[in-house]
């Protein structure tokens, strides 16, 4: 308890008034929490909603997809099985001839196995040939060769004798 003496002798007590102030300070520091917790409370709730709601579409996409690829499973199961279908039906059309087939290129592979040393024998035979042929050229153009010099010779010495015949007649 304090006592304060004022100048005009009166003396008052001020008991309540510093309680009245601390009250004062504390309501109004209540309301503003109070303002600031419904507004805190008020943005919190906001954002659960917001998430809530993001949450729920995210869902709801999952859903969507989930359900589109199901679909895609489904047609995609339907066309191996009409691929299945497909596959034994032209089994069965060509089974008959599948026998034949088979021998055919059995047979076909045999007589590749045979081709192949003849062809390399082809081949070494060509190039002989080619050999011969180049050998054959050669000889037969050194023989025009030595058959035009036979007849320029030839040539030559008839010119010769007929000069010495002219001159052994012009001689008589």
């Amino acid at each position: 308890m304090t006592r304060s003496i004022t100048g005009d002798g009166a003396g008052a007590t001020t008991m309540a008034e510093p309680s009245l102030n601390n009250e004062m300070m504390f309501h109004r520091s209540m309301s503003t929490s109070s303002c600031l917790f419904t507004e805190d409370e008020d943005m919190t709730r906001t954002a659960l909603s917001e998430f809530k709601a993001k949450e729920s579409e995210i869902e709801r996409r999952k859903t969507e997809i989930r359900e589109r690829v199901q679909a895609q499973l489904d047609r995609v199961e339907e066309e191996t099985r009409r691929l299945a279908t497909i596959r034994e039906e032209l089994e069965s059309l060509a089974d008959p001839t599948r026998k034949e087939v088979l021998m055919l290129r059995k047979k076909i592979d045999s007589v590749y196995k045979e081709l192949r040393p003849l062809s390399y024998s082809v081949q070494k035979k060509q190039r002989e040939y080619k050999e011969a042929v180049d050998a054959f050229n050669e000889k037969n153009l050194e023989k025009i060769q030595l058959i035009t010099r036979l007849m320029e010779l030839a040539g030559e010495s008839e010119n010769l004798r007929l000069k010495k015949l002219e001159d052994l007649s012009k001689s008589i």
